[in-house]
């Protein structure tokens, strides 16, 4: 079927009908930009989509789609050819799905729906991202970033005993919170790497490790001062996470786990219990981030154990680039950039 616009007459009053819908949102949008924005895009890729795949209009239409929005609605963006394959690839993305996820979708911001859509291999990953970005308000660099790291299949991985050492729903919560492997690719180390200077850099970087993390970590110290008995005892890292309501104590290891880290650990976590752990405070909880481990020999260490733990792994390989843009390029930028591959 060629790509030519079947009948001009049908085209001319469809066109008519986008453009009353554009009108309208203008004014609506005052009140809810965001919403508005994206009820008309979904409506857009919902009657591109069928102009192509059942109407047999063909992809031209979307060029002449956009030049006559173009032409019409000079002052407002987010009519270029390239957006609005963005709304049919959207609206196709979630076709089918209930009217609930469709409201979710469009509560996120237009820029980082096209992260999502763009990554995300199913429409469970995608609605994970999505409501990761409503819980945590993440920029589309932080959102790519998260997706290219994996999160949605490391989430909630680790090795514990929180079902054993927690009552339900802070057991559900506390596993959710940790994952597997955790990935310190912000840091800067040589390629002999010491357990200390893990640690020195994981407090320099402490707002890309914060966010490796997950939400509700809040640092509290390194090198975290217990006594026990007249002695001195040293936590590598203790975090509070807010909604747990319980202290974290973090240790790292620059080698593969040993069951004998667990005893250790278990000391650490009685101490601030005894120590920090306030009235209202739910028990604290440790994490052993190891360069390897086996998760057997990972079960059975934390078997009997009355102390919630968890063991995970760390990846220091894949460094960031420096120049990482706290956004992704804009339409207009993209645009540009297309335009100029096809010149070359």
């Amino acid at each position: 079927m060629s790509d030519a616009i079947v009948n001009e007459v049908q085209y001319a009053a469809w066109v008519n009908e986008i453009k009353n819908k554009i009108q309208s949102t203008q004014i609506k949008a005052a009140i809810s930009v965001n919403q508005e924005l994206l009820n008309l895009y979904w409506e857009i890729g919902r009657d591109v989509s069928s102009k192509i795949n059942e109407a047999k209009w063909g992809t031209a239409v979307v060029e002449k789609l956009a030049k006559d929005l173009k032409n019409d609605f000079p002052n407002q963006k987010g009519f270029s050819r390239s957006n609005i394959f963005y709304m049919k690839k959207w609206f196709e993305f979630y076709q089918g799905e209930s009217e609930k996820i469709q409201q979710l979708v469009g509560q996120i911001p237009w820029g980082q729906n096209i992260v999502i859509i763009s990554k995300a291999k199913s429409i469970d990953e995608a609605l994970f991202y999505c409501n990761k970005v409503l819980e945590n308000n993440w920029s589309r660099a932080v959102l790519a970033h998260q997706i290219e790291s994996d999160l949605y299949n490391r989430r909630g991985k680790a090795i514990t005993n929180f079902a054993q050492t927690l009552p339900k729903i802070h057991s559900e919560l506390a596993q959710e919170t940790l994952k597997d492997p955790y990935k310190f690719d912000f840091l800067n180390l040589q390629e002999q790497v010491l357990e200390k200077d893990i640690e020195k850099q994981l407090t320099s970087h402490i707002t890309a490790f914060l966010l490796e993390l997950g939400a509700g970590f809040s640092f509290v110290g390194r090198q975290f001062s217990v006594k026990i008995d007249n002695q001195d005892f040293y936590i590598d890292l203790l975090f509070y996470h807010i909604k747990l309501r319980c202290y974290v104590v973090i240790e790292l290891k620059a080698i593969e786990f040993k069951a004998e880290f667990t005893g250790k650990l278990n000391l650490y976590l009685s101490a601030i219990d005894d120590q920090l752990k306030g009235e209202t405070d739910n028990p604290t909880i440790g994490l052993l981030l190891c360069k390897t481990k086996s998760n057997i020999i990972a079960e059975y260490a934390l078997r009997g154990m009355n102390q919630p733990i968890g063991v995970a792994e760390y990846e220091l390989s894949k460094a960031i680039p420096d120049d990482l843009k706290p956004n992704l390029p804009t339409i207009e930028e993209i645009e540009k950039e297309l335009s100029r591959d096809s010149d070359d």
